[in-house]
């Protein structure tokens, strides 16, 4: 008779075995589940003796996976998550209760736009939290499989294993110039712009390597070049202030903020240009009722502040 893999197991032993193929490293695997590391070395030996697979060998880096515990790890991954959320999950959830950390990562294009307000918003109604915001950066989906990062705000940057997409709003494709800028149009279409410079805000994971209105631009046949690039949406408006260069960005951007700079719809096709920007956390936490709390209050401070420019503008 085949030996009861499941009910001969200590199930214990199965959250180490999650940890340690996350982590890789049994140091850092023993800091996650608050043991020693000889704690984390005896629970190994006895999942190796069970599963009679060697599971992790050492390299230089750390640990690397064999191929039956990348196996086993993506098939049990998706129930411990679920036994997980069901153990967590609060029939009725009170954010002005909530006293643990609360960490997002916004996009480039949101962190310079909506920090402040989203900050204080969620300070009103969860006092006891520790609420930091931080920015997008190379490893936030991997900080948001660990656990390091509660959500990140950005766009879809391509289906990415265990992580979880929330839809909160369209954000319509606008350009920002100085005022005295040579064009003066209040709408206008890329061969307005041919031969001024871009400056580009760069999202980490979406456009490191790319500027999205100079690909417009070369697909219509125009010359545009990127003039400067940068992480940090100050820098580039200091620029734009001072160049005949254009900045583009959404109707998040809040103009009434800065008087040097004056907002031109873009008319693509006919047509205006609209990103969709998403809440990005782990599928473990898709029932989560703070997660779906902080989805609601994310998504109407977007609409708020898109509302509100849009307001201004048409004034």
């Amino acid at each position: 008779m085949a030996k009861d893999l499941f009910y001969s197991l200590d199930l214990n032993l199965l959250r180490t075995f999650l940890v340690l193929s996350q982590e890789l490293n049994m140091r850092k695997a023993s800091q996650r589940l608050f043991v020693s590391q000889p704690a984390i070395s005896q629970a190994l030996q006895k999942l190796r003796h069970h599963f009679d697979d060697e599971l992790f060998v050492k390299v230089p880096s750390g640990l690397e996976a064999t191929h039956f515990a990348d196996e086993l790890a993506e098939r049990i991954t998706p129930h411990l998550d679920g036994l997980a959320s069901a153990l967590n999950t609060s029939q009725a959830f009170d954010p002005s209760q909530y006293d643990s950390k609360i960490k997002i990562a916004l996009s480039p294009m949101v962190l310079g736009c909506l920090s402040g307000t989203l900050f204080h918003q969620l300070r009103e109604q969860a006092p006891l939290a520790e609420i930091e915001l931080v920015g997008w950066t190379q490893t936030t989906l991997e900080d948001i499989h660990k656990g390091e990062v509660l959500l990140g705000i950005n766009y879809d940057l391509g289906a990415s294993k265990g992580i979880s997409l929330n839809h909160l709003i369209d954000l319509k494709g606008r350009i920002f110039v100085r005022q005295g800028h040579p064009i003066t149009k209040k709408v206008a279409t890329p061969k307005d712009f041919d031969g001024f410079d871009i400056a580009s805000f760069i999202v980490p994971g979406w456009n490191d390597k790319y500027s999205v209105a100079e690909q417009i631009m070369k697909s219509s046949g125009l010359k545009s070049r990127v003039g400067f690039r940068s992480e940090m949406i100050i820098a580039i408006i200091d620029v734009v202030q001072h160049t005949d260069m254009f900045m583009p960005h959404s109707n998040l951007f809040p103009i009434d903020q800065y008087p040097n700079l004056r907002a031109i719809d873009v008319d693509i096709d006919e047509g205006v240009r609209t990103m969709s920007v998403f809440s990005q956390y782990h599928l473990k936490n898709r029932n989560n009722p703070l997660i779906h709390w902080l989805n609601s209050e994310i998504q109407a401070a977007l609409e708020f502040q898109a509302n509100k420019v849009d307001s201004i503008l048409a004034t």
